[in-house]
């Protein structure tokens, strides 16, 4: 391998600079001779062979780290970098059994979206037009002023997932250390691993991130944090106005570090909005999106941020060559202002509630605890044991669910839990599906 390398970096390199034998092994990457996964020779053994200081091949290799394309798996060395499998909600569930593993909405508690086309008063845009719509952008503004007690921008992205990505690569670069909540939510995970972000985990509890986790990742030097005020997926837990205090306290020594809050349940949360960033703060955005009480294919959120942020994001969101669907922001404008929608929230909030508690108070019945602060379309079920023969006993029973470990933030990091979707489940579902976990944690 090493000589071969070799070989076919020199038909790219003229002179053997460190930025020549990066391109060098780029093109190599490009051209299908090195493929994802592959190792990249040890630095001395190709500095040999090209005939250069060992220290010139690794500023080169470290310039493809930079890039995104190498990476380092430390005394095993460097290799190409493969497009990281990512987990994501949903899935396909199996014939026969019952899905508490998606992570989707109730669609009997989402609003009838055909109806409301026919109903929606839509001019179409051409280019030129200005890239949020009014009465979205009025709708945002009047729902979040006395949460957001500071001059803030607005802007609409595809999805609460899409202002995610989009908000890091506005501030950060690639192997920048972004703070996320330990278990955390898929999507965000994902996010980091496609950015080549390097997540530092954050412990949590009953009331939300943990002043000692949030301090470790500060002082671990990461430049974004990512939370979930409420409802955070995957244990349902909420911050409570205490602990935001605290943190927020904690954070004013850290003025610099952006901070995203992703609010993706607002409109059907049982627990109030607590704020994180504190004034303090020079670099924030608050995000909701409406996928999970709107429908998930109204790729559609909301940005509230500081003045300089909204200038990043608008800059690829212009009018002119990028903008969310003008369709979709005026219909989700109008479906937040309808009164029927709003009364069919307000019930979706109460029906969630009344199944998270269905399946918390089956799950008692067999000595099966699970923290009352709990929010959201899941249930999350700690347990005193290996969580994956449990996954895998369960779906034998007929019964689909997440393994915790999914969800943790960094490789290796174990979480003894399952995540139970409880967004549909009924009262035999729940009883049933009590019986089949403790009939499996009392077995050998």
């Amino acid at each position: 391998m090493t000589s071969t390398v070799a070989d076919q970096v020199r038909l790219y390199v003229v002179r053997g600079t460190a930025g020549e034998i990066s391109e060098g092994i780029r093109n190599l990457i490009s051209a299908g001779v090195l493929a994802p996964g592959d190792a990249l020779p040890p630095i001395r053994a190709l500095a040999d062979d090209l005939e250069v200081h060992r220290n010139t091949v690794a500023g080169a290799y470290r310039l493809l780290v930079a890039a995104g394309v190498v990476e380092t798996q430390g005394r095993r060395g460097s290799f190409v970098r493969a497009i990281p499998s990512l987990e994501g909600e949903g899935g396909i569930a199996l014939p026969g059994s019952v899905d508490l593993a998606s992570g989707n909405p109730d669609p009997a508690l989402l609003p009838d979206l055909r109806a409301s086309l026919d109903r929606t008063t839509y001019t179409p845009r051409l280019y030129g037009a200005a890239a949020t719509e009014p009465l979205l952008d009025s709708w945002a503004r009047s729902s979040i002023e006395d949460e957001v007690p500071r001059p803030c921008s607005i802007t609409i992205t595809n999805g609460a997932v899409d202002a995610v990505e989009r908000l890091l690569t506005a501030h950060l670069t690639r192997g920048d250390a972004v703070a996320i909540e330990d278990p955390c939510f898929l999507a965000s995970i994902g996010t980091l691993k496609a950015n080549s972000f390097r997540a530092v985990p954050m412990d949590i509890d009953t009331s939300g991130i943990t002043p000692q986790g949030l301090l470790r990742a500060l002082e671990s030097g990461v430049r974004a944090i990512i939370c979930t005020p409420r409802a955070h997926n995957p244990t349902g837990v909420s911050m409570s106005a205490d602990r935001a205090a605290i943190l927020g306290s904690i954070l004013a020594e850290f003025p610099h570090v952006l901070v995203i809050e992703d609010d993706h349940f607002s409109a059907v949360s049982s627990n109030r909005y607590c704020r994180l960033a504190p004034m303090s703060t020079t670099r924030w955005a608050l995000v909701r999106s409406v996928s999970k009480f709107l429908g998930p294919d109204l790729r559609v959120a909301v940005v509230a941020s500081d003045l300089d942020t909204g200038i990043r994001l608008s800059t690829h969101l212009r009018s002119g060559a990028n903008w969310v669907s003008h369709l979709q922001q005026r219909l989700s404008a109008e479906l937040l202002s309808d009164p029927t929608v709003i009364d069919g929230l307000a019930n979706a909030r109460a029906v969630y509630e009344r199944r998270r508690t269905l399946l918390k108070s089956a799950l008692s019945e067999h000595d099966i605890e699970v923290p009352d602060t709990f929010d959201g379309l899941n249930v999350w079920v700690p347990l005193d044991r290996d969580s994956e023969p449990i996954v895998e006993r369960l779906a034998e029973s007929g019964w689909l669910v997440r393994d915790g470990s999914q969800f943790s933030a960094t490789p290796g990091q174990c979480h003894r839990a399952l995540r139970v979707t409880a967004s549909t489940i009924t009262s035999d579902q729940a009883r049933e599906f009590a019986s089949a976990l403790a009939e499996i944690l009392a077995s050998p």
